[in-house]
């Protein structure tokens, strides 16, 4: 038997899943959580064999969890789930050297086959995801662009990213005007698009 921790923040999704997975002979749901930061502790306690965690959760991230896990649960497996279909969280999700990925929107009979397959030792990453990585490729920004871009993506305008990160508004519209051009963006708005789709932001 398969024991299972399912950390879901949405109750009616999470219920759903847990009825799903039950339903499977080799499976068994041991620990649900709707918050990031009761996973490792829940882990501890449950001893699940996998973990299937959504990445975007309340007051901890799942890709944060996750490596905690690895670096103190070795034998516990992670299986991330996402609505998201972005390149750039599927990287982040591989760095944090997780052994599962899946779309939410992936049928269930999917989600069970991974955990089984994540279970046994294998690395499960959704192929339409890993496709859509390779042909994105890395991020073009360097990490201060990257700054300036999500500051811009909040709201901020040029001044106001000069004083949060104590540059000058020139130099800020200047890193602006590289990241477009990085980013093949006609404006700002449409290089926070780009950015945002891929994951990087």
């Amino acid at each position: 038997m398969i024991r299972v921790l399912l950390a879901e923040d949405m109750h009616m999704v999470r219920g759903a899943l847990i009825a799903l997975l039950n339903l499977e002979p080799d499976i068994e749901v041991v620990a649900e959580v709707s918050t990031g930061d009761k996973i490792v502790p829940g882990a501890r306690l449950h001893k699940p064999d996998v973990c299937v965690i959504d990445i975007d959760l309340p007051i901890l991230d799942g890709l944060t969890a996750a490596m905690t896990i690895r670096e103190t649960m070795p034998n516990v497996r992670t299986l991330m789930l996402t609505s998201l279909g972005r390149p750039g969280t599927l990287r982040k999700a591989l760095a944090a050297r997780v052994d599962g990925f899946l779309l939410k929107d992936a049928p269930p009979t999917e989600l069970a086959d991974a955990i089984r397959r994540v279970a046994a030792g294998e690395r499960v990453v959704d192929s339409q995801l890993a496709l859509a990585a390779w042909d994105r490729g890395e991020c073009p920004l360097t990490d201060r662009e990257l700054e300036v871009l999500r500051l811009a993506a909040d709201g901020a305008d040029p001044a106001d990213i000069a004083t949060a990160l104590s540059l000058s508004a020139g130099t800020v519209r200047n890193y602006l005007t590289t990241i477009m051009t990085k980013l093949n963006g006609r404006n700002k708005v449409d290089a926070i698009r780009i950015a945002e789709e891929a994951g990087w932001i």
